[in-house]
């Protein structure tokens, strides 16, 4: 069967990826809503940082981080290969640039599980491509909670973690969007909304141009 002259003249709109920055406190659920984000969108990939700190048992290498020493992580800092990156409970994080930067040359998005340092570096390098939204907890007592619950850290590192908790909750304004955690399967569907909104932002689709003189043309 011939194709319609429809068919035959429309041109697609390519868009450059973005990157989705979810941050929040320990234990406030960033972790969960980004693996329900990421097994929603095809078209969303996980930065994978390099760090300072041990391996835990049930992580993976390559997937959940790059481990490195510190020596190695400041020769990448030396060679400006870090996106971004940041001292947090005694050890450092990073983001690798080139994986990032082709990945959005490519439309793909970037999810990425930071904290506000990370978070001002990312802006002050490519504003215009970064989401930033911070996911807050539904309360102090709740977040405490929920820490002791996943039984992954110690009754000291949980303290600990709750002190710190305010100073990072207070970052709150410098974020694009706000999402209260109190259910996470909303909570998910609020970001994912944030991210289909983002995706069809002018700037972002580079094809636009295109298209729309195209379809001034008659085309």
């Amino acid at each position: 069967m011939n194709k319609t002259a429809t068919e035959n003249t429309f041109t697609p709109i390519m868009r450059r990826g973005l990157m989705l920055v979810l941050s929040s406190p320990s234990g406030a659920g960033k972790t969960t809503v980004s693996r329900m984000l990421l097994e929603k969108n095809s078209n969303l990939e996980m930065s994978v940082s390099v760090t300072t700190r041990p391996r835990r048992p049930q992580e993976k290498a390559g997937a959940d981080y790059h481990f490195i020493d510190l020596t190695a992580f400041n020769k990448k800092i030396e060679q400006q290969e870090l996106l971004e990156y940041a001292k947090v409970f005694g050890h450092y994080y990073g983001t690798p640039k080139d994986t990032v930067v082709q990945a959005l040359h490519k439309g793909r998005d970037v999810l990425f599980d930071i904290d506000w340092q990370g978070t001002q570096q990312l802006s002050e390098k490519a504003r215009s491509d970064l989401v930033s939204i911070f996911i807050l907890p539904p309360s102090t007592r709740e977040l405490e909670r929920r820490l002791k619950a996943r039984a992954q850290d110690s009754l000291e590192e949980v303290a600990r973690r709750m002190a710190k908790a305010s100073d990072e909750m207070s970052h709150w304004a410098e974020y694009d969007y706000i999402v209260v955690n109190h259910d996470v399967e909303k909570s998910v569907r609020e970001v994912q909304a944030i991210l289909e909104a983002e995706r069809l932002r002018r700037e972002r689709q580079i094809g636009l141009h295109e298209f729309v003189k195209g379809l001034r043309e008659g085309r």
